[in-house]
């Protein structure tokens, strides 16, 4: 591990009221220092922030703040110093430039987060979980990164690693000295803890893993239909503005819109497509190409028809476009004019995950999808502080493999085969959990992880 001064800017590279730049390692107080008109930064006390100028020779630079924190009760566990500069991009790269000219080097992406993983202050687990808070899409998100962030998942899977392990420490030691251990009606016992344990407490970890990937990246959610049905309109509705332009002119939507918005704390990424007809215009007949492609990229379809003129043959040639694999709800918009009975769409029922009857115009209808969508996707109370959400498709393979080696060790008992064959497999198990937490992580896997991050973090 490097050892040297790193220093980025943690904050954005914009116009501000102010911007940070962060320094760690074992220079970053003289380097510090060497800039900084005020107190001498070599002597003040930790946790303090002091006032002063960042000069380069006779010029001053920038008015500053500097706040002094040392090891190891940092987030490196190294010294670190973060200036607070008036924000604007040129003041902070002439600061910035002045801490590399002073023996700094610049900070890889991720790599104050990287030391704070090797140094002990984060497991893997946690440290992945501050790019998942950096990134939160809602208030759920971010409460989910917290509970990674605190440690929730790592617990879980540190419990579970001192189960598997004890186990296979009384595997070996009976192995080694049957005078003194018994292994009579062990292996019942232990495919028990397995089965009823340890299994369930994976497959929770699991089941909950879709839920955290809609929490984190959001549902991706297709509205379709023909034109003039109500699409837009269910955009506007739903994201609380006007997004798209609604006219009674049939076609107006020829390319895909795309509004990102929270629904009871989740985040959906609507996309309204063109409406789906046969058409000669070759603009909108691109457009509409493209709706029939976001169908299959969606999490979730609202199939959007006009309650008030019945279903047509446009409407058929939609429904049969729908994947099958992927859910959907129909929506029957317009409520608010003189209905006619949709009988084809409700003898259809069964394709849809629900039927809403709603009115854009009005929006009415519009808690009624909210909740048929929650439901959809979501299991349990969303708002269970003892709730774990695995989030990160690295750990669900690990915890799939994990999962795998489990199911090794009850087969091999099943088979009635001796113990120190199902013993490797234990430890199969206790290897890929603490691939979770980075307690037995190869170090290009360290490296491809934080240099996803973004630099200053």
């Amino acid at each position: 591990m490097n050892t040297d001064t790193i220093a980025a800017i943690s904050t954005g590279m914009t116009e501000a009221g102010i911007g940070i730049i962060r320094l760690s390692g074992d220079q970053a107080l003289v380097i510090a220092n060497s800039i900084f008109d005020g107190k001498d930064l070599t002597l003040v006390d930790s946790h303090t922030v002091h006032y002063g100028h960042i000069r380069s020779g006779s010029e001053i630079i920038d008015e500053v703040l500097v706040s002094v924190f040392l090891a190891p009760k940092t987030y490196t566990r190294e010294d670190v110093v973060e200036i607070s500069c008036h924000g604007g991009i040129t003041v902070l790269r002439d600061v910035l430039n002045l801490v590399f000219a002073s023996g700094a080097r610049p900070a890889e992406p991720g790599e104050f987060t990287k030391r704070a993983f090797l140094n002990g202050r984060l497991d893997l687990s946690e440290a992945e979980s501050v790019m998942d808070l950096i990134h939160s899409k809602s208030s759920l998100s971010r409460k989910v990164s917290l509970s990674q962030l605190s440690g929730h998942l790592s617990n879980e899977i540190k419990i579970l690693r001192e189960k598997i392990l004890h186990e296979t420490a009384f595997i070996e030691a009976a192995l080694d000295d049957p005078e003194h251990y018994d292994l009579d009606g062990y292996d019942s016992k232990l495919k028990d803890m397995i089965e009823k344990e340890w299994s369930s407490d994976i497959e929770r970890l699991l089941h909950h893993y879709s839920e955290g990937e809609y929490l984190k990246n959001g549902i991706r959610t297709v509205i379709v239909g023909k034109p003039n049905v109500g699409k837009s309109s269910v955009l506007n509705r739903l994201s609380g503005k006007e997004k798209a332009i609604v006219t009674q002119v049939p076609g107006t939507t020829r390319d895909i819109l795309e509004e990102q918005i929270t629904l009871e704390g989740i985040p959906l990424i609507i996309i309204d497509t063109a409406g789906i007809r046969d058409t000669e215009d070759i603009v909108e007949k691109i457009g509409v190409e493209r709706s029939e492609k976001e169908l299959h990229s969606a999490d979730l379809i609202l199939f959007v028809m006009d309650k008030s003129s019945g279903m047509d043959q446009e409407d058929k040639r939609i429904l049969s476009l729908l994947p099958t694999d992927v859910p959907c709800i129909c929506l029957l918009n317009k409520e608010d004019l003189d209905s006619v009975y949709v009988s084809e769409a409700e003898s259809m029922n069964e394709r849809f995950d629900a039927m809403i009857s709603l009115s854009a115009k009005e929006g009415t209808g519009f808690q009624f999808l909210k909740e048929e969508i929650l439901k959809l996707f979501f299991h349990g109370s969303l708002s269970d502080p003892d709730e774990i959400y695995v989030t990160n498709q690295r750990q669900k393979y690990e915890l799939d493999q994990a999962m795998n080696s489990l199911s090794l060790v009850v087969k091999t008992i099943e088979l009635g085969m001796s113990e120190d064959l199902y013993a490797a497999d234990l430890m199969d198990a206790y290897r890929y959990l603490g691939l979770i937490i980075g307690e037995e992580v190869e170090d290009d896997l360290v490296d491809k992880i934080f240099s996803d991050f973004c630099m200053g973090k």
